[in-house]
């Protein structure tokens, strides 16, 4: 988002870079924004642009080539071309632009040929203007520029610094030198940058989001939704800036303004399935299941198209914090949008939690045996589904229907140690001792507890009572 504003800055300025300076703000785009085309006979008959692409070097000649009057009447020859015959006027400064030609001439050659797409030999050009004269600055400019519009961001950042090294930055350069940081990953500096930029321009928005977002990654998430204020306060149809703000509310545990954040975006139509099941999943660490089934539905609704892999999981997130009513509605809402398309893999996560949810939440015997036996069918080596039905039989007073079942998990080398511990009690409960010692020790073999070693010893100890 950032990045499309600013590449498309870094097009305007480096062809035109008075005009840039001149009136930028106004063309600066927001971050959901698209750039039009600049208007290149508008800026070219500019006359701040004018002046600095003419003449004018002579006053600062430690930073700035001097030039000559032939010099300066070729480059007046070559304005006149603009913009309609960049190829005559390419032509005319190859030919003038020797080695011992002015600097001038190789960074207005390095100019022209940016505009027609040129960018290699722009560059190669722009380098043999600072190598004419090294403390030329604005052709460090240049090259900064057209580093960035590269994504050379090694170059671009040397290019931007030695520019202001030489004591001359502006706006532009200082948010487009953050922006390079940003794309390395290199925060701390690229927050400097950007401070600098929003210093002297604070009303632009990509200089303020791209601070915000280098202020996040570094995780100060009070200065972040700080400066986001701003720009929710003075763009608030601009779905990001909300849900930025949310993530760095998250990230100061305030939890409930992020909602409100959520919700504001939902408000305005600009909410996602993503940012529905962010705001579902915070209303249910909050303990409100009524207002994430709420959300959660919305996420549905968000797109349709979706995996039922998300929804299942919000209604296990559901069902693990006690919203059981509300996790076996969100089940019914999977069923009535998916039906008969759901996949097998997904099919039975479902049923496993339909099923848990009937034992839990008091529905019956029947519903439950049938649902996991579905379970069963569908994938004979469900381990989590056979132990169900056994714990679901042992709960029932039939424990030799359990045992069988957990005889059948115990031969699933991840459900093998839980199931001998669930025959293992079952025998304890019919102070069969001295079949359920053999079963405990394998599965602190296979599975170290301090529970299932304490379980042992006192196993023993029954068993050494009993004789």
């Amino acid at each position: 988002m950032i990045r499309t504003g600013i590449a498309a800055f870094a097009v305007l300025a480096l062809a035109h870079p008075a005009a840039a300076l001149a009136g930028a703000d106004d063309t600066m785009p927001t971050p959901s924004m698209t750039v039009a085309p600049p208007d290149l006979e508008l800026i070219w008959q500019d006359p701040g642009f004018r002046k600095s692409f003419i003449g004018g070097y002579g006053i600062s000649p430690e930073v700035e080539p001097r030039i000559s009057n032939d010099d300066l009447a070729l480059l007046e020859l070559v304005r006149q071309l603009m913009p309609e015959e960049l190829p005559a006027a390419e032509s005319l400064l190859r030919d003038s632009a020797t080695p011992e030609a002015s600097a001038v001439l190789d960074m207005t050659l390095g100019g022209v040929q940016f505009q027609q797409e040129k960018l290699d030999e722009a560059l190669a050009n722009y380098r043999v203007a600072v190598s004419k004269f090294p403390s030329f600055r604005r052709a460090y400019r240049s090259i900064g520029l057209i580093c960035t519009r590269q994504n050379k961001y090694d170059e671009a950042i040397a290019g931007f610094n030695k520019m202001i090294e030489l004591g001359s930055a502006d706006a532009y350069a200082y948010g487009l030198l953050g922006f390079c940081h940003t794309q390395k990953q290199d925060y701390q500096p690229a927050e400097a940058a950007y401070r600098n930029a929003l210093l002297l321009q604070p009303d632009n928005v990509e200089w303020r989001l791209g601070l915000t977002r280098s202020v996040f990654k570094q995780g100060k998430y009070e200065d972040a939704a700080s400066l986001l204020d701003v720009l929710v306060a003075s763009y608030p149809d601009k779905p990001d800036f909300w849900l930025l703000q949310a993530h760095t509310f998250l990230g100061l545990k305030q939890s409930m303004k992020a909602a409100e954040n959520l919700e504001a975006m939902d408000a305005i139509g600009k909410s996602t399935a993503d940012s529905m099941y962010t705001l579902g999943d915070i209303y249910v660490t909050e303990s409100l299941p009524d207002l994430a089934l709420s959300a959660y539905r919305r996420a549905i609704a968000r797109n349709p198209q979706q995996s039922p892999q998300r929804p299942i999981r919000a209604a296990e997130m559901l069902s693990f914090k006690g919203g059981l009513t509300q996790a076996r509605d969100l089940l019914g809402t999977v069923r009535e949008t998916w039906g008969d398309s759901i996949g097998d893999t997904d099919k039975r996560k479902l049923l496993k939690l339909q099923a848990r949810l009937t034992m839990n939440g008091g529905g019956g015997d029947e519903e439950t045996v049938k649902v996991l036996e579905e379970v069963i069918e569908l994938d004979p080596l469900d381990g989590e589904a056979l132990m169900l039905l056994g714990q679901h039989y042992a709960r029932n007073g039939k424990p030799d229907q359990a045992i069988l079942y957990y005889e059948r998990a115990a031969r699933l080398d991840a459900f093998a140690a839980n199931a001998k511990v669930k025959i293992a009690q079952i025998y304890v409960s019919q102070a069969r001792f001295s079949d359920a010692l053999p079963l405990l020790r394998d599965a602190q073999s296979l599975k170290p507890r301090e529970d299932v070693a304490r379980y042992i010893e006192q196993v023993e100890r029954a068993s050494k009572a009993k004789r």
